[in-house]
């Protein structure tokens, strides 16, 4: 394809191949490669796209239009491969590179905020000042439409909290005039925010400019009292004092701030958490996710104005928790204020649960629901609060849970996909990757007997599709057979064939998760899941798909759909679909325990008649 293309959405949204620039044609065409861009390769339907570019006044032929303007970008994009840039997946369209601007920046952020806990004040300096400077304009701009209104205020409060964490690494450092000049800035476009404020009076005391720390102080509170009525808040006032009463731990350099840092000021013994903390333990050998944990922890600056929200989706057992509760262990140090878990699949009350977390006692709680509502989000404005909701089922669930604005974040996983809930950054996950897989194995069977076979060992990563309960299950039991080399494993694990009179504990702790995903289905989707396994291979098309249910395409085609939505099923390209080898191992085996051999085998022979008739047809002269 030639030279490599490179995108900005940092200003201007422009794509560049080499160091000629792209045209991209219409502003629609531009809000739709910025709405694929940041979706961070994950796919876009339609109607999201539809929903951001036009909100409620779309055109009738809209999904027409959609299509027509992707196309006209796959042409400017990649002329002669136009289907290799943007791609066509599970019915909507994404977009991978590395080389987004934004991506970049979100790197210099994730270095910056390894430096500041490392304690390397300067490095975390160095990283800030490379992230901002990929910055040039307003993010978006040209791009009209909520989505994209949205997105330009949520990155720039987060170039903004890049900007004060700048100021806070470089106030570590000494260079106090580099920090007074970068919050000047901060301080003019955001007159009302605290946070610049009390990092200036920090840096000009320890210039030996007293009186004009003290003067910033008078000036905010000002301000403060004539446009909102209010007192400066907490955090000013403890700087003010502890100026007047020349605190000497206000000369010497703090613990570095973290990045994105809390609203908190620096203090004489540096961040430090306080509040619940609610997260279950991590897992020792938790391994890999690292792009999705940059991906999480940039997304999850707070806001002044809003509350970042991150989902996570994907099939049950894939370590979505997991992913969720490591993470919030990682940046705990940025919500000091605590760090709150609601699992919702078997919470009885989750908002109770929540609100007895931020400290109202059981018999404080309102009766009404409404009343708790408000409780909740009045208690958690303002605060830095971190919020996991794990299994989350709809969203309306979720939008009653959301905490108040101006500090929290908030985590969800689920199954699938939850709409309706605006302005999410949704990740999907996936299996492991093949080195993440053989690290985890590693750890669980011990490194000498993974590596002593390294072909045997992939062929057993290959049979897991890199799914954790997999991997952990087969580990454990490998574990327990010390005698066993990994060839003679790969022969022996692995399901029974039916009427087996037992069935090995490693192969019920893997289908665990399957089962509870059967329990959601309807018979319809059950019985598709079910008998499309019993194809020779991984792969079905939607004819064959519709050929062995004895369904219009329509209906096999809603079918599959609602099994790629549940992750049983993957898309493979237009209109084909395939399991991974777990999960058609425990499809066939339900199939000839819920539907009976005799189905099964009829399930099979439509199939074989259906590739037989399709074969004649592709015959010459037929």
């Amino acid at each position: 394809m030639g030279e490599r293309l490179r995108f900005e959405v940092l200003g201007p949204v422009r794509a560049w191949r080499g160091d000629d620039e792209i045209e991209l044609g219409s502003p629609q065409q531009r809000a739709i490669l910025a709405i694929l861009l940041l979706q961070a390769g994950q796919p876009a339907s339609p109607d999201q796209l539809i929903a951001a570019i036009w909100g409620d006044a779309a055109p009738r032929a809209a999904v027409g239009v959609v299509r027509s303007y992707v196309s006209r970008l796959r042409r400017a994009l990649g002329p002669g491969h136009p289907a290799a840039v943007i791609e066509s997946v599970g019915g909507g369209y994404a977009l991978r590179t590395e080389n987004l601007d934004l991506a970049g920046f979100q790197r210099h952020l994730g270095v910056a905020r390894e430096a500041s806990r490392a304690g390397d004040a300067p490095a975390a300096a160095d990283a800030l000042r490379a992230a901002l400077d990929l910055w040039h304009g307003t993010p978006l701009a040209g791009v009209n439409g909520d989505y994209a209104e949205f997105q330009r205020v949520r990155l720039g409060q987060v170039r903004l909290t890049a900007i004060e964490d700048l100021a806070a690494a470089d106030i570590e450092s000494g260079r106090y005039a580099e920090a007074a000049a970068g919050l000047a800035e901060v301080i003019a476009e955001e007159p009302l925010r605290e946070r610049p404020r009390e990092l200036l009076m920090l840096a000009l005391y320890r210039s030996g400019r007293q009186a004009d720390a003290l003067a910033v102080f008078a000036q905010v509170q000002r301000l403060l009292a004539d446009e909102l009525g209010l007192d400066p808040g907490p955090d000013l006032k403890e700087m003010q004092r502890r100026i007047l009463a020349s605190d000497p731990a206000l000369l010497a350099p703090a613990t570095p701030a973290s990045v994105p840092a809390a609203p908190h000021g620096p203090t004489q013994n540096g961040p430090t958490q306080h509040g619940p903390s609610q997260l279950p333990p991590d897992l020792p050998d938790f391994v890999g996710r690292d792009e999705e944990r940059s991906v999480m922890a940039g997304a999850l600056t707070p806001s002044h104005a809003s509350v970042p929200v991150v989902g996570v989706e994907g099939l049950a057992g894939i370590g979505k928790t997991a992913l969720a509760v490591h993470l919030g262990h990682e940046i705990a140090a940025d919500f000091p204020d605590g760090r709150l878990f609601v699992d919702l699949g078997t919470a009885g009350e989750p908002l109770a649960e929540l609100l007895r977390g931020v400290g109202v006692p059981g018999a404080g709680l309102p009766e009404s629901f409404s009343e708790r509502m408000a409780l909740w989000r009045t208690l958690t404005t303002g605060r830095r609060l971190l919020v996991v909701l794990d299994d989350a089922r709809d969203a309306e669930q979720v939008r009653r849970l959301l905490p108040g604005s101006g500090g929290s974040a908030v985590v969800i996983t689920a199954r699938q996909r939850l709409y309706g809930l605006a302005y999410v950054h949704w990740l999907t996950l996936g299996g492991l990757g093949e080195d993440d897989s053989i690290a985890l194995l590693e750890r669980l069977i011990g490194a000498g007997r993974v590596r002593a076979e390294p072909s045997d060992i992939r062929e057993l990563v290959r049979r897991t599709a890199g799914q954790p309960q997999v991997l952990r299950a087969l580990g454990a039991r490998i574990a327990s057979r010390p005698g066993w080399s990994i060839a003679e494993a790969n022969r022996r694990l692995g399901r029974p064939g039916p009427g087996s009179p037992v069935l090995p504990p490693e192969c019920r702790a893997i289908e665990r998760p399957y089962m509870s995903v059967m329990e959601q289905l309807s018979p319809a989707q059950a019985r598709a899941f079910r008998l499309l396994s019993m194809a020779d291979g991984p792969e079905v098309s939607l004819d064959a798909a519709a050929a062995v249910l004895e369904l219009p395409l329509d209906d096999a085609a809603a079918l599959l759909e609602s099994l790629v939505d549940l992750h049983l099923l993957e898309p493979g390209g237009l209109d084909r679909y395939h399991y991974t080898e777990p999960l058609r191992q425990f499809a066939r085996s339900r199939a000839f325990a819920d539907d009976g051999p005799e189905a099964s085998q009829e399930a099979f022979v439509r199939l074989v008649r259906f590739r037989g008739a399709e074969a004649d047809r592709a015959r010459p002269g037929a």
